[in-house]
This record gives structure tokens, C-alpha cells and sequence, in this order.
């Protein structure tokens, strides 16, 4: 059976780390939750690299803050905020691509 993101968390977000890049914040339900998910490596640059279509997944940092029980993803915005082109200024709409994201049944968590 598969595990989605949506059904673990209680928060998933987008925002503006500044004129430049994106931060996806992911705060888990549980902390058995987070723990198994940030133990499995799932979210990682790679990932997060082939959802968004960045080119290089060196530019990615996933980051976990354990007394949150979450997950801080920062990459590069493809246009910078409030640039000609920009279709959403605050980044608050960039969390799509997580709200269908599914896990293997090799994840546990019950």
C-alpha cells in the first residue's frame, strides 16, 4: 500500500526564502511519521529535482527539524520574485507537485 504525503502531514507549504529561492516546508502528523520518512531518505534532491524540473539537484537542501517534526526543501527559483514573467510573487502556490507525491509501500507506518 502506498503512503501519501498529504495523509501524513498536517502542513505542507511553499514561500519565498528570499527574492531568489523556494522553501517547501513539510510538517509531519506524527514524529513516528517524520522519523520514518526523513530515516528513509524519500524527500530528497533528487526527487524534489525531477518534480520541480531542476536541472541540477545540487542546488536542492532538504533539511530536517526534528523539534517540529519537519522537513525545510530550498532550491533556486526559476524566475526571481516579482520579476517580469513571476506568476506568483510570495512562492505560496509552488507546494503543488507535493500534494500527489506517493511513497512505496516499503515505508511502515502504522
Amino acid at each position: 500500500m502506498n503512503v501519501k504525503l498529504i495523509d501524513i502531514a498536517s502542513v505542507i507549504r511553499s514561500k519565498n526564502s528570499g527574492p531568489f529561492e523556494l522553501t517547501l516546508d513539510i510538517i509531519f502528523k506524527s514524529r513516528q511519521e517524520y522519523e520514518t520518512i526523513k530515516a528513509s531518505h524519500v524527500l530528497n534532491p533528487g526527487l524534489i529535482s525531477r518534480l520541480y524540473g531542476l536541472r541540477n539537484d545540487k542546488t536542492v537542501t532538504v533539511a530536517s527539524f526534528d523539534p517540529a517534526c519537519a522537513i525545510k526543501i530550498t532550491f533556486p527559483r526559476r524566475i526571481p520574485s516579482g520579476s517580469l514573467g513571476d506568476t506568483d510573487i510570495y512562492g505560496a502556490q509552488q507546494h503543488a507537485p507535493l500534494l500527489t507525491l506517493e511513497f512505496e509501500g516499503a515505508l511502515q507506518l502504522e
